[in-house]
């Protein structure tokens, strides 16, 4: 190989790993806030008889939930109340 293709190579994988790094910085500043996601919009998790993302099947329904800022959850309000970091009882 040669300087530049060396140098390339390099520049490369270092953009790679600021990208994959910075994706897991933004992943883990995000929290599971129950009871905020409109039908259809969970992100996973919507508890019995449903299976995972998209399948709410009412609108702030307490068992699914969304992926929102790291300390937003429990400021966000609802027609049914505040958001939260547990499972909303129905």
């Amino acid at each position: 190989m040669t300087h530049m293709s060396n140098t390339l190579t390099l520049a490369a994988s270092l953009a790679t790993a600021l990208t994959l790094a910075a994706g897991s910085a933004q992943a883990a500043e995000m929290e599971k806030c129950y009871g905020v996601a409109l039908a259809g919009q969970n992100d996973c998790a919507a508890g019995p008889g449903t299976t995972c993302a998209g399948s709410s099947t009412m609108d702030y329904q307490g068992n699914a939930w969304k992926l929102v800022p790291a300390g937003t959850c429990t400021t966000m309000e609802t027609p049914k109340g505040m958001g939260s970091l547990e499972p909303i009882a129905m």
